[in-house]
């Protein structure tokens, strides 16, 4: 896929660092390889639960991704379940904290509000977009899955997952970018 004439299709392994996420532009195809962690709204209003309690989150943030998931059971031979994103607007309200954290990016689908558009760029993160209806073929590219905490959520409790080449689209990039806009205005001309 060529875009401006430069290749627009990128692998990326995590953790993801600031560096590596300063060279992504809104509009890019990214392959993710690596752990990434799942979370919903019940584990991010848990997650905020803990931290206004002092305690710690489940997982170190610093530099990692959050996939918006619920995944359907695995069925028998198979890491997970589907593994499409959830619309990541309900965890708004979360997200910049988690951003002030170190979380670097996350994987949802749909529009973000103001507030955190602001937030990824103040913290040099990115926000990636999966396609939404497509959890069965986006489940292929997960080799592992294990519940690390709140196993009492079920389908929201946060996973650990293993990933090979999932593929992603920078929607928001650390710039502020915002391909929902500049997709919009592309098609107008």
């Amino acid at each position: 896929m060529q875009k401006r004439g430069m290749n627009v299709d990128k692998y990326m392994n995590t953790p993801i660092t600031k560096e590596k996420i300063k060279n992504l532009e809104a509009g890019d195809y990214v392959y993710i390889t690596g752990t990434i962690y799942t979370a919903r709204d019940a584990a991010h209003k848990r997650m905020a639960e803990a931290l206004e309690k002092g305690e710690h989150l489940p997982f170190e943030i610093k530099d990692e991704i959050i996939y918006y998931l619920g995944p359907t059971p695995a069925r028998e031979g198979q890491a997970i379940g589907s593994a499409g994103p959830t619309t990541s607007s309900r965890m708004d309200k979360y997200t910049p904290r988690l951003l002030d954290m170190g979380l670097a990016g996350m994987i949802g689908k749909g529009k973000r509000n103001q507030e955190v558009i602001d937030s990824i760029k103040n913290n040099t993160a990115v926000y990636f977009a999966a396609v939404g209806g497509a959890g069965a073929l986006l489940s292929k590219c997960i080799k592992e899955a294990e519940v690390i905490a709140y196993e009492d959520l079920g389908t929201e409790a946060i996973r650990k997952l293993e990933v090979e080449k999932l593929p992603v689209i920078v929607v928001i990039d650390a710039k502020g970018n915002n391909l929902y806009e500049t997709a919009i205005e592309e098609y107008k001309k």
